[in-house]
C-alpha cells in the first residue's frame, strides 16, 4: 500500500500538484485492515486533502485490487518537526531512520 501511495504522490508532483504531493508525503499512512489512517498537521491541510481523496482512493483500490479501502484523515496539530542543526543532531536523526548507521560508524571508526 505504501509503495502505491508514494507512487501516486510522485505522479502528482510530476504533474505539478506540489501541495497535494507534500500532503501525501508529510508522513507515512497507517494501515489497519482496509482502513488507511493519514495524519495531517491542521484542518486546512485536511480540506485540501479531502478535495483530492476520491482520486487517490480510486487509484489505490485499482492497484491493490481491494475496493473496500477507506481513508480516514486525522488532524494532529501537535505534530512537531524535528530539525537537525549540528552534525551530531543530523547523525542522531538519520540513525533514528536507519539504525544500521551506528554499526557502520563503529565498524569504520568514523567521527561525527
Amino acid at each position: 500500500m505504501l509503495l502505491h501511495w508514494n507512487k501516486y504522490a510522485q505522479r502528482l508532483g510530476d504533474k505539478g500538484y506540489k501541495i497535494m504531493e507534500s500532503l501525501l508525503l508529510i508522513n507515512d499512512p497507517k494501515l489497519d485492515g482496509t482502513m488507511i489512517y493519514h495524519e495531517l498537521p491542521n484542518e486546512g491541510s485536511k480540506i485540501d486533502f479531502d478535495s483530492e481523496k476520491h482520486d487517490l482512493l480510486g487509484y489505490l483500490r485499482g492497484k491493490l485490487h481491494n475496493h473496500d479501502i477507506q481513508i480516514e484523515v486525522v488532524v494532529n496539530e501537535t505534530v512537531e518537526n524535528k530539525f537537525a542543526f549540528t552534525p551530531q543532531d543530523k547523525f542522531n536523526r538519520m540513525n533514528e531512520i536507519n539504525p544500521a548507521l551506528e554499526v557502520l560508524r563503529r565498524t569504520f571508526d568514523l567521527d561525527i
